[in-house]
């Protein structure tokens, strides 16, 4: 394992590029609120104002964790972290696909806001993220202050108690929970059971050639797209291979 860079520069450029866009954003967007160089207000989520042409509160929504105080850096921590890890672990070298995981579960945070009275879906976006590391690393071990162990799946779990102990709403962390639980299931799960019950589409959160082409990322080939290869005689200059 290499060691972590020794100063905040070198450990801020060693983020992946989508953790670290968001990491900045919402740094950013907080602390000019912080500032008074713009308001939460101009920020929040809110279908009717959508609806008269503020599009960005779409977005905006994402980037605000409230106050630069202790609560801010613990979401940070999480957030950077859990993210990271997900983009150098089940994405890496799928920067598209990552986007398109963002883009997902963001979109279903904004469809279920309305119903539940949410306005920033930034901590839910971060929950959800803890959420898929945990099912994703079944196996690893953690611990909650040194004495209580438990594996990588219960994690989300137990930060939920202690926000209820803390008493912190807790629908923002439940809204993670089961948006991440979502796309768990059909990006890791569903593909497995289409392939044993051989149903057509194996892959449905595949991120569309669009998008991967705009993160840099090479469209992955849909080996159903792509025509048999018909076998040649050998006539002495190697094999063919379907690679």
């Amino acid at each position: 394992m290499n060691n972590a860079p020794a100063d905040p520069l070198s450990w801020y450029y060693d983020i992946p590029v989508v953790t670290r866009v968001y990491l900045t954003a919402a740094f950013v967007t907080t602390a000019m609120c912080q500032l008074d160089a713009t308001s939460s207000t101009k920020l929040f989520f809110s279908w009717p104002l959508i609806c008269k042409g503020q599009v960005w509160r779409l977005v905006t929504n994402f980037f605000f964790f409230g106050a630069l105080d202790v609560h801010f850096l613990f979401h940070m921590y999480f957030l950077v972290r859990y993210s990271r890890l997900l983009e150098e672990g089940d994405f890496r070298g799928r920067t598209g696909d990552f986007v398109w995981f963002l883009l997902f579960c963001a979109s279903l945070m904004i469809g279920a806001a309305p119903y539940l009275a949410m306005n920033f879906l930034g901590r839910p976006l971060a929950f959800m993220m803890v959420y898929v590391w945990g099912r994703r690393n079944e196996h690893v071990r953690m611990n909650l202050l040194g004495m209580f162990p438990f594996t990588a799946p219960y994690l989300p779990w137990v930060l939920l108690l202690l926000s209820a102990v803390l008493g912190s709403p807790l629908k923002s962390d439940l809204l993670g929970i089961a948006v991440g639980h979502l796309f768990y299931f059909l990006e890791f799960v569903y593909p497995e059971v289409a392939n044993i019950r051989g149903w057509k589409w194996k892959q449905l959160m595949r991120a569309p050639r669009i998008v991967q082409q705009l993160c840099g990322q090479v469209p992955a080939v849909d080996r159903q797209d792509v025509p048999a290869v018909v076998p040649v005689p050998d006539v002495g200059q190697g094999h063919l291979h379907d690679d």
